[in-house]
C-alpha cells in the first residue's frame, strides 16, 4: 500500500490556529492542539475561522432554505392542496436505508400536517428499482391523484407518462445523477443534481431531499414552536441515511449526520429503539461507523433480503412488543445476508483461483446464475477492497441479468456505463456504485466494452491502494487530549475521513494475539534502545501518563527508570481489523521493528480502557 501524505498551505494554517484560539465560543482549552486542529480542518477545505465555527459546532440555525432548491414551491404548494382537499397521496419509495427512512420522513410529516399518505415499496426481486407504471396505474385507479417519489425516478421516463396520462400528478424528489436526457415530465422535480438548481448542497442523499420537502411543508402548515423539536426528531433518520448512503458528510450533510447521531441517544420511537438494542448500541452516543456497520446494514436486510415493508413498519409502529419482534427479524435477515454474501464471495475467489486471467481486465465482470441479487452490491464493494479494480458482480436469471458496482477512486463507473448504455435495460448511480439490469445476452460484450473504456482511463498505478495519510505523530503526542480533539472532527465518513497518523520504529512487545479469526491485536512500544540519551521534558512528564493504559503505572516507572528510559515504559494496543492473514503472513516476532499507519481510537472497559490504536497499515522500516 503507497502512504501518502496530505499537504496543507503553512500560512493558512498559522492564520487559522490563531483565529481558532481566539474564538471563545470554540472552547478550545488545549492552544497547544490548536495548530494540529487547524492543520486538519484546512486539509478538509476549511480555512476560515467563520467555516470552522460552522463545522465544529454545528446547528439547525445551518439548515438551507428548502426553497433555494428548484421545483420547492411547486411541490409544497400542490402536497398543501392535496392535505386541505383530503386527497390520498401515495409516496413512492426505494428498498434500501435511504428510500425507507425517506418514506418515513415524508409520511410522518404528511400526517403531522393533517394529511394521509400510504406508500409502496417495490420488492427487489420481483419489481426492481425505480418507477413501474403498472403500479401507477393501480394507484390511479384507487383513485390517488398525488404521487410522490423519494430516492427513485430521476430516470423514470416512461413511468412519468403514464402518470401524466392517468391524470395523476408527479413530484420527483430524488439524488441520483440525472440521464443525459434531463429529467422526467412531473408537476416538480426536487434534485439538487439536475440543471438549473443553485441549491448550495449537491451531495444530498434521498432522504435529505425528503427532509427537505418535509421541512418545507411544515414551515407552511405548523407553527414555528413545532419546528424544532420535529426537525431533530427526523434528522435520527436523516442521519443513519446520510451515513448509509456514503455521501460526504460535508455542509448541510454534516449538520444532519451531527445532530441526528447525538439525538440518537435518547431515541423514543419504539422501532428505532429496538433496532438500536437489537444492534447492542442502545443508550450511548453512535459513531458514523456503527451506523454504517451496525445499524444501516440490519435495515437494508429488509429489502435486499425479504420486504422492506417491515422497515416503515418497524418505525411507525407503536407497540413496543411489536416492534421488537420486527427488529429482531431484522437481525436474523442480516445474519442471513451475511451468509448468502459469504457464499457468493467464496464462489467469486474460487473462480478467481482457477482462473487467474479473469483477473486481467482493467474492470472487472463477473457472474453468476441464481446469486442473490440483494447483496451482490455488498459483493462487489469486498472484491474492490481485496482485488482494487472496478467490479461489476451481476446475477443471471435466465435470459435476464442484474448487476452491481463498485469502483476506485480513479475511475468514475457511472460515466463507464454511459459509454455502453445501449447494453442496459437500465442503468444508473454515482461515480464508485451503479445497479444496472440488461438481457444476458449482452454480458461478452460489456466485459469486452467496460475492458477498452478501463484502459484508455487507468494505469496500472491506478491498481495500487493509496493510504491518505494527515501527519506523522511523534510519540508524545500520541495522547488523550489529542484523541478528545478529533473527536470535535466527528463525525467521520465520506468528505470527512477519519484522520489517519504516522508513526516510525515502533517495536513489537509480544507476538500478535489473533481475535476471531479474522481480527488481530499487537503490543507495541515506543522506540528507545538505541537512541541517545535525552532529558525528560515538563511536556512528556504532562502527557505521557493520560496515553497509557494504566495511568496509574507511570508515576511509579519514571521514579524507578532513568530519564531516557521513560519512552520504553509506554506501551500501545494496535487492533487490526481483518488483518490476521496479512499480519500472519508477515511472520512478525517480539522486538521486530514497525512503521505504522493508524487512527486513534479508545477503549472504554473500566479495567484495562485506554487509547488504542487501529491499525489502517503497517511497514518494516525502510520498505
Amino acid at each position: 500500500m503507497k502512504w501518502v501524505f496530505k499537504t496543507a498551505e503553512t500560512s493558512r494554517v498559522e492564520v487559522l490556529a490563531r483565529e481558532l484560539k481566539s474564538n471563545a465560543a470554540l472552547g478550545l482549552k488545549n492552544f497547544p492542539l490548536a495548530p494540529v486542529l487547524a492543520r486538519l480542518l484546512v486539509m478538509r477545505g476549511i480555512g476560515e475561522a467563520e467555516s470552522a465555527e460552522r463545522f465544529l459546532s454545528p446547528s439547525l440555525a445551518h439548515l438551507h432554505s428548502p426553497y433555494l432548491m428548484s421545483g420547492m414551491k411547486a411541490a409544497v404548494d400542490r402536497l398543501d392542496a392535496a392535505i386541505e382537499r383530503k386527497e390520498g397521496i401515495l409516496i413512492y419509495g426505494d428498498y434500501d436505508v435511504d428510500g425507507t427512512t425517506a418514506v418515513v420522513i415524508l409520511k410522518t410529516a404528511i400526517e403531522l400536517c393533517g394529511g394521509s399518505a400510504d406508500f409502496h415499496v417495490p420488492h427487489r426481486i420481483k419489481e426492481g428499482y425505480d418507477l413501474r407504471g403498472d403500479v401507477i396505474e393501480r394507484a390511479a385507479a384507487a383513485g390517488i391523484r398525488l404521487i410522490i417519489s423519494v430516492d427513485t425516478g430521476i430516470r423514470a421516463f416512461a413511468a412519468a407518462e403514464t402518470a401524466h396520462r392517468l391524470g395523476v400528478d408527479l413530484i420527483v424528489t430524488d439524488h441520483h445523477i440525472p440521464g443525459l436526457d434531463g429529467t422526467p415530465i412531473a408537476l416538480a422535480v426536487l434534485n439538487p443534481n439536475q440543471s438549473g438548481c443553485e441549491y448550495p448542497c449537491k451531495a444530498l442523499c434521498g432522504a435529505g431531499v425528503a427532509f427537505k420537502l418535509a421541512q418545507a411543508l411544515m414551515e407552511r402548515r405548523l407553527t414555528h414552536r413545532d419546528q424544532a423539536p420535529l426537525l431533530k426528531s427526523f434528522m435520527k433518520l436523516v442521519a443513519i441515511a446520510t451515513v448509509a448512503d456514503a455521501v460526504p458528510l460535508t455542509g448541510e450533510n454534516r449538520v444532519f449526520a451531527k445532530l441526528g447521531l447525538e439525538a440518537l441517544r435518547s431515541a423514543v420511537n419504539p422501532g428505532l429503539k429496538a433496532l438500536l438494542e437489537v444492534a447492542q448500541v442502545g443508550g450511548r452516543p453512535l459513531t458514523a461507523g456503527e451506523v454504517g456497520f451496525r445499524i444501516a446494514p440490519r435495515i437494508n436486510a429488509a429489502g435486499r433480503m425479504d420486504v422492506a415493508r417491515d422497515v416503515i413498519e418497524l418505525f411507525s409502529v407503536k407497540d413496543v412488543i411489536r416492534a421488537r419482534e420486527i427488529a429482531n427479524k431484522l437481525d436474523q435477515l442480516n445474519g442471513e445476508r451475511q451468509a448468502e454474501e459469504r457464499r457468493i464471495l467464496d464462489a467469486i475467489n474460487l473462480r478467481f483461483e482457477q482462473e487467474p486471467t479473469l483477473l486481467d481486465p482493467f474492470c472487472l465482470v463477473i457472474d453468476g446464475d441464481g446469486w442473490h441479487r440483494g447483496v451482490i452490491g455488498i459483493t462487489a464493494t469486498r472484491i474492490v477492497e481485496r482485488y482494487c479494480r472496478p467490479t461489476l458482480v451481476i446475477s443471471r436469471d435466465g435470459d435476464e441479468a442484474h448487476g452491481s458496482g463498485r469502483s476506485i477512486r480513479a475511475f468514475h463507473l457511472l460515466n463507464a456505463l454511459e459509454s455502453c448504455a445501449p447494453l442496459f435495460t437500465r442503468f444508473g448511480g454515482h461515480a464508485h456504485a451503479v445497479g444496472f439490469s440488461m438481457p444476458a445476452a449482452n454480458l461478452p460484450a460489456l466485459c469486452s466494452q467496460l475492458d477498452s473504456y478501463a484502459h484508455a482511463r487507468l494505469t496500472l498505478a491506478d491498481f495500487e491502494p493509496v493510504l491518505d495519510l494527515d501527519a506523522e505523530l511523534s510519540p508524545d503526542q500520541i495522547t488523550h487530549d489529542l484523541f478528545q480533539m478529533l473527536c470535535r472532527l466527528e463525525p467521520f465518513g465520506v468528505g470527512n475521513p477519519e484522520p489517519v497518523f504516522a508513526a516510525r520504529n515502533f517495536r513489537l512487545m509480544a507476538p500478535p494475539r489473533v481475535m476471531k479469526e479474522k481480527h488481530v491485536k499487537l503490543k507495541l512500544s515506543l522506540p528507545a534502545a538505541d537512541e541517545p540519551e535525552e532529558e525528560l521534558s515538563e511536556v512528556a512528564v504532562l502527557v505521557a501518563p493520560r496515553c497509557h493504559p494504566d495511568s496509574a503505572v507511570l508515576p511509579r516507572l519514571h521514579a524507578q527508570s532513568s530519564k531516557r528510559d521513560w519512552r520504553r515504559s509506554i506501551t500501545y494496543d494496535a487492533l487490526g481489523w481483518r488483518m490476521a492473514e496479512r499480519i500472519q503472513q508477515a511472520e512478525l516476532l517480539p522486538g521486530d521493528a514497525l512503521d505504522i499507519a493508524f487512527t486513534l481510537d479508545h477503549n472504554d472497559h473500566p479495567e484495562f480502557g485506554g487509547l488504542e490504536l487501529s491499525l489502517r497499515d503497517f511497514k518494516r522500516p525502510g520498505d
